[in-house]
């Protein structure tokens, strides 16, 4: 049988490549991983916002695809590759919390927990890490990955009735739409630094 590469082929070392990166990254800079401003000494201020934190890690922050993605990961223990990089950019860039509760969360609730990996990859989306920082537009990001709203509505039964792209959007929803929809109930979106 003859193998071939291809777009799966491709991102499966990438990933692979990626892991192991981390691996190497901890071993060099040890517990400065776990540094509030990284092992490149940033100077990002992190807020505190009990209220953000609690509603971020129960899927309530009123954006959608980071509240399915967050309710996923509660009832499973699983959360995407393209999930954890967007829910990390929220925490961290649009709600401006310390990356380190996040990672400290995914620790809790991942099945698929490894040190290196989790540390590492929020290490990343913070951007201590000295390369680019992936700050993600979650709005650009659900039209891209969930125009449908089949992945939000799975997630989020209070937007199942509303039609896409609306499901992203519920907040622009008249009272009596919210109503006819059963989407009442879903939380408007939390105050953000912005995009």
């Amino acid at each position: 049988q003859k193998r071939v590469a291809n777009k799966s082929t491709y991102w499966v070392k990438f990933e692979l490549t990626w892991r192991d990166y981390f691996v190497y990254y901890a071993h060099k800079y040890g517990e400065k991983l776990f540094f509030p401003y990284g092992v490149k000494g940033s100077s990002q201020k992190w807020r505190v916002d009990s209220n953000a934190l609690r509603a971020w890690k129960e899927g309530r922050t009123g954006a959608p695809l980071v509240d399915a993605n967050m309710r996923e990961l509660r009832a499973t223990g699983f959360m995407s590759n393209r999930g954890r990089q967007n829910v990390a950019s929220y925490l961290v860039h649009d709600l401006g919390l310390d990356w380190r509760l996040g990672a400290e969360h995914f620790e809790e609730l991942l099945v698929d927990y490894t040190p290196e990996s989790n540390w590492g990859n929020w290490h990343a989306a913070a951007g201590l890490s000295g390369g680019r920082i992936n700050r993600f537009n979650i709005l650009k990001q659900s039209k891209d990955y969930d125009a449908d709203g089949q992945y939000v509505k799975l997630w989020c039964p209070e937007l199942a009735k509303v039609p896409a792209p609306s499901c992203h959007t519920p907040w622009l929803l008249s009272t009596a739409d919210k109503d006819r929809y059963g989407a009442a109930d879903y939380p408007p979106p939390l105050k953000t630094l912005g995009f």
